[in-house]
This record gives structure tokens, sequence and C-alpha cells, in this order.
């Protein structure tokens, strides 16, 4: 187990297009401190470097949310993405 996967399985139940979590809030769904690095905005960034493999990036994507850091440096915004089914694309 994957120390996101409780943060993953928390953003799969949410509905909301958007929302707030703070890190305390976070730091709960996980049961674990965040490490100092979350307080980087590149940390939660999922669209940033891709191809590196990060398990809170890849968390919030299998839950199928957006991660940004906040500006007061102390929450995370998590935005839900597009629901993408295969072949359900429209190709120009």
């Amino acid at each position: 187990m994957n120390d996101y996967d409780a943060l993953r399985d928390y953003l799969k139940k949410q509905h909301l297009p958007e929302f707030v979590l703070t890190f305390d809030e976070i730091e709960t769904i996980i049961d674990a401190a965040l490490p100092r690095a979350a307080h980087r905005a590149s940390w939660w960034e999922t669209l940033r470097s891709p191809q590196e493999k990060m398990p809170q990036r890849e968390a919030c994507l299998d839950g199928g949310y957006i991660a940004t850091r906040q500006a007061d440096g102390k929450s995370v915004k998590f935005k839900k993405m597009p629901n993408r089914r295969p072949g359900a694309g429209r190709d120009p």
C-alpha cells in the first residue's frame, strides 16, 4: 500500500468539480505527516513533469483530480479532471 492510497480513495468518492483541503486535512486522510517538500508548489502539480512519477501526484490523478498548492502554502486545490472514456474522444 502506497502512503497516498487513502488520498486517492478519498478523491474517488468526491463529486465536487473543485474543492480545497488544508495540509492538516490531507494529513488526517493519509494518517501521516506530509513531508517538508509538500510546501513547494511543484510537489503537488500533477501536470508538471508527467514523466516523473511521484506517489502523491499519481494518487491525485488516479482519484480523478488535478492538484494545485494554494498561494497560502497550507492548502491544495483539487480540480476534477474531465471524464475521458476510451474511444469516446472526437478526433478532428
